[in-house]
């Protein structure tokens, strides 16, 4: 006879192995739940933020182009710019107003 134990069933498995087990595959489960990056949607007041920061850029970018082209053609340097800049950042400030006037979502 031999007294190989690999071929044998561990006789009388303790339960507090196996509690023990149960416990660490649970913690290991959360712990790569909370690594894991959490990619989220922007939220609204990041897309209203975003939104505000476009029509600003966009108003006075936009009026300085018109402005910049008018005085090229017209040659009447530099009042065309002047004027379509400030025409600029009053359409983009009348839109932010209306933006923030508008109820939420």
């Amino acid at each position: 006879m031999s007294d190989d134990q690999s071929d044998r069933e561990p006789i009388g498995e303790d339960a507090r192995i196996d509690s023990l087990e149960a416990r660490l595959k649970a913690a290991r489960q959360r712990e790569d739940a909370r690594i894991q990056p959490q990619v989220q949607a922007p939220d609204a007041n990041y897309r209203l933020g975003s939104k505000v920061l476009a029509e600003l850029i966009g108003g006075l970018a936009g009026g300085a182009l018109i402005g910049w082209v008018i005085d090229r053609f017209a040659g009447t340097s530099p009042w065309g710019l002047l004027v379509m800049l400030f025409l600029g950042m009053v359409v983009a400030f009348r839109n932010i107003i209306r933006i923030s006037n508008r109820r939420p979502d």
